[in-house]
């Protein structure tokens, strides 16, 4: 590996190639040193001393070998001794040396991987916040129409002279009538075409049928949080259009009505797509936001059809447990548990 000047400089990272040891070093010649010291003294001494002795005894033989060689042999256990340690020490500074240089890699090839996947990463937030606003967009438009339907319901009332004659002398309206009181009361066939929302762009029946049920006040409170979930739930690809619930008997659905739970009502919770569960529960338990508008929704789909069943009939009630917001209520119970 060179840099811009043309000269070798050593990576840190060349962990298998072992530096070559030296044959000899300075502990080896200091015991050395003391063995021949030590072996030159005892000469020495022993030929000095034992010359009028005329024949050796075995035990003192024995004695002298050791004396001799005893101190020799415990100088070089503790020159190998020193050896190792040296050689230990020297070893756990390279790994070291290598253990850093490992690091610094990972952490560059971290940095070169996020830059990289950088413009992906934005190009999918991008995505995600286009079809967010064109999801408020749709919603603007059908509060913006079901206003200015609800304004056009009031000012008739108020133009109109019979109304006013009859709040003049029976006193009826002397403190107004809310816009809900004049509107008509909602079909249960426009109520239950809303609740699936229009097919495509050109379902005109599907969008006058959701103008009519954005007026009702109940409708209108489970449309938008109905519309809230099913928007989050697309974000991890989850589309109502793709789950196939096993259908509930109507009865059923009338005990779930009645205030009934548990394993009576289990059909209810007719979902079987494992991947939406599996996506939906996660989302349940890691995203606070999620999970209040899961709530929510569900509330106000148990409010609603308390209302609904008392006077739909089967029929009626199966057509609405085919809905987009039908299945999306059996997802969301399924997770939460409440066919359980």
């Amino acid at each position: 590996m060179s840099d811009s000047t043309g000269k070798q400089t050593e990576t840190h990272l060349d962990i298998n190639r072992q530096p070559a040891p030296k044959s000899v070093t300075g502990v080896e010649v200091i015991a050395l040193v003391l063995s021949l010291v030590w072996l030159g003294g005892s000469a020495a001494f022993f030929l000095t001393l034992g010359s009028g002795t005329a024949e050796p005894d075995a035990l003192r033989f024995v004695m002298t070998m050791v004396a001799i060689f005893m101190p020799v042999a415990m100088i070089w256990v503790a020159a190998t001794a020193a050896r190792s340690s040296r050689v230990m020490r020297e070893e756990s500074q390279r790994l070291q040396a290598a253990i850093d240089g490992m690091r610094r890699t990972y952490v560059s090839q971290q940095q070169g991987f996020s830059q990289a996947h950088e413009p992906t990463v934005q190009r999918k937030l991008d995505e995600i916040a286009a079809a967010q606003r064109k999801t408020e967009t749709a919603l603007a438009t059908f509060t913006t129409s079901r206003s200015n339907d609800r304004d056009r319901g009031i000012r008739k009332p108020v133009e109109t002279p019979v109304v006013e004659q009859i709040a003049e002398d029976q006193g009826l309206l002397a403190l107004g009538t809310p816009a809900e009181d004049l509107t008509p009361p909602l079909e249960r066939e426009d109520f239950i075409r809303a609740l699936n929302f229009p097919e495509n762009a050109e379902d005109k029946d599907g969008f006058a049928a959701l103008r009519r049920a954005l007026k009702d006040r109940q409708a209108s409170q489970l449309i938008q949080a109905s519309q809230d979930v099913l928007t989050l739930l697309s974000q991890d690809g989850i589309y109502m259009d793709d789950l196939r619930p096993d259908p509930a008997r109507p009865e059923i659905w009338r005990r779930f009505a009645s205030g009934e739970r548990g394993r009576i009502i289990a059909q209810l919770g007719g979902v079987r797509d494992r991947s939406s569960l599996a996506l939906t529960a996660g989302r349940m338990k890691q995203d606070p936001i999620f999970r209040d508008a899961a709530h929510h929704f569900m509330r106000r789909f148990d409010k609603t059809f308390v209302e609904f069943e008392e006077a739909a009939s089967d029929a009626e009630i199966v057509a609405l447990s085919d809905t987009r917001t039908a299945r999306a209520f059996m997802l969301l119970g399924r997770v939460a548990g409440i066919f359980d």
